[in-house]
């Protein structure tokens, strides 16, 4: 940080830190705005072209879709999914943990995987 003495423009001056970074805003008192068009994005669940966010996150919407990102994805087939835990199995780890069971840290451990 850097400070200087500025001539304030009635005979005074003040003591000031001087910004010397390059600001990436704009010196005009105007706020950022961010545009709704797009140029000719294809839409990845039905193919067309839209040229409004707007447009694709309501046909997405209307899709049943959830917008993740902006790369193209591949569909997870429902057998490659992580099963989901139920009561039973949080039962059974706990009781496995209050015998003293202790999980190694690398690899498959078969007492855990049975």
């Amino acid at each position: 940080m850097e400070y200087a003495w500025i001539d304030v423009g009635d005979g005074r001056q003040v003591f000031r830190r001087i910004d010397r970074q390059q600001r990436k805003r704009s010196a005009l008192a105007a706020p950022m705005i961010i545009s709704d068009q797009l140029h000719d994005l294809v839409g990845q669940h039905d193919g067309k072209v839209y040229t409004s966010k707007s447009a694709l996150r309501r046909s997405y919407k209307a899709a049943g879709v959830e917008e993740v990102g902006n790369a193209p994805q591949e569909a997870v087939a429902a057998s490659a999914r992580r099963p989901r835990v139920g009561r039973e199995d949080v039962g059974k780890a706990l009781r496995k943990v209050r015998n003293g069971y202790k999980p190694t840290v690398h690899g498959k451990d078969p007492v855990l995987d049975d």
